[in-house]
């Protein structure tokens, strides 16, 4: 009988550490937070948890290796195909007037008179009207000082590691990510 739970729990823990090291390797990752590109959102220092399963859409928060092997968090803009620019601290989407919610406490909190978002369009960065059927456009949270598509240009897809879900360190930050 002593024999038989032990193998059965000998079993369990097996399993246990099977779905930790496919959960740790494949689907939630941890990824330190380095810079100030994200802030408020994410903090130099703060340790975020990864995904890679889900869909990119438009304000996630990605996770992307650039070709000289960084490693960056950013918040994805424009969609491939799509058309970007912002004019007057205001962004367009498809020349349309698209809200960015997240910036609504910086930008009321911001006493200075520059805008948050040079004006810009994307031909004039890249020369192409829109992205192209893999390329995303990503930029920072603390435009003014983020170094974002503005100015690498559009990632690829192949280049995106996951979404960003969680801040879990330090646990004074911890918060789910959106």
């Amino acid at each position: 009988m002593k024999r038989e739970k032990f193998w059965f729990l000998v079993k369990q823990l097996f399993v246990v550490a099977v779905l930790v090291i496919l959960l740790r390797g494949f689907i939630l990752i941890p990824i330190p937070v380095a810079g100030n590109s994200m802030n408020p959102v994410l903090q130099a220092g703060d340790t975020l948890i990864m995904e890679k399963i889900s869909k990119i859409r438009r304000f996630d928060l990605i996770v992307f290796t650039r070709p000289d092997g960084t490693t960056l968090v950013k918040r994805v803009i424009g969609l491939p195909g799509e058309k970007v620019a912002v004019k007057d601290d205001q962004l367009y989407i498809n020349d349309e007037v698209v809200a960015e919610n997240f910036l609504a406490d910086t930008k009321e909190t911001d006493d200075s008179h520059i805008p948050l978002t040079s004006s810009f369009t994307l031909a004039d960065l890249t020369g192409s009207e829109t992205l192209g059927a893999t390329n995303y456009f990503v930029m920072g949270d603390n435009r003014r000082l983020s170094k974002d598509s503005r100015a690498f240009g559009p990632i690829d897809a192949s280049e995106i590691l996951g979404k960003a879900r969680m801040v879990y360190a330090p646990i004074t930050h911890l918060k789910w990510l959106q």
